[in-house]
């Protein structure tokens, strides 16, 4: 697992991006949260890293 910062979130589209304390950004898309889980710019956060089509995506995120 990675720990991060939610960067930007935006609940009517369903998506954000994540910046991972590695340095990295990852996109997140409401698919990729947790049963339960609700983020907002600023949370901190733990992911699984992926790979997706356009770049690094976060899967499994849940609040820390």
């Amino acid at each position: 697992m990675t720990e991060g910062a939610v960067k930007f979130y935006n609940r009517m589209k369903n998506f954000g991006f994540i910046h991972g304390d590695d340095g990295t950004d990852y996109f997140v898309h409401a698919s990729g949260l947790k049963a339960g889980t609700a983020i907002d710019e600023g949370d901190r956060v733990s992911f699984t890293p992926a790979t997706g089509d356009k770049g690094p995506k976060a899967e499994n995120v849940e609040k820390i």
